[in-house]
């Protein structure tokens, strides 16, 4: 196979793991997270106002934010720009346009925004995982209260209300 083309195929398969990373945040799939992360990873979310240092720390605390009460996510990236770097292809940078909607039930409120996550990956043992992720927040936009015509019809995680 031409380097061009395995270029390629691992790019997909970095784009594949950012994939699986927001399915398994938006599903509170901890295992599945924990997964898309290298132990050593770092991550600085909300433009650095949340950081932490290793994996089990940052599924620990994501898990405690999402999970109790259940708080309704979508996150989505848009337009990867994902460069492999080094001689060996192991290591690679990644540059995605996040589109996010949080909808918090007990709380009374709705988040929408946008960000630009800046990712490092490394390749070990034939896998890719993020070694660093973070983003940097284009806009923010919160409605409080919920509007009264607004509805949950459907919720993976409790009965709707």
């Amino acid at each position: 196979m031409d380097n061009a083309l395995q270029d390629l195929l691992e790019i997909e398969a970095i784009r594949q793991l950012k994939y699986r990373y927001f399915r398994a945040v938006d599903c509170h799939d901890w295992p599945l997270l924990s997964s898309c992360l290298a132990e050593d990873c770092t991550t600085w979310l909300d433009s650095g106002k949340y950081r932490f240092n290793g994996r089990d720390e940052f599924v620990a605390e994501l898990r405690k934010l999402l999970d109790d009460p259940p708080l309704l996510t979508l996150h989505q990236g848009h337009h990867p720009e994902i460069e492999l770097v080094g001689a060996s292809r192991d290591r690679a940078t990644g540059l995605w346009y996040l589109e996010d909607y949080v909808i918090s039930q007990e709380q009374n409120w709705l988040l929408r925004g946008t960000a630009y996550y800046r990712d490092e990956y490394v390749k070990r043992d034939g896998k890719w995982q993020i070694l660093s992720t973070g983003y940097d927040r284009v806009f923010e936009a919160v409605t409080s209260p919920i509007p009264a015509d607004f509805r949950v019809t459907a919720n993976r995680f409790t009965s709707a209300r």
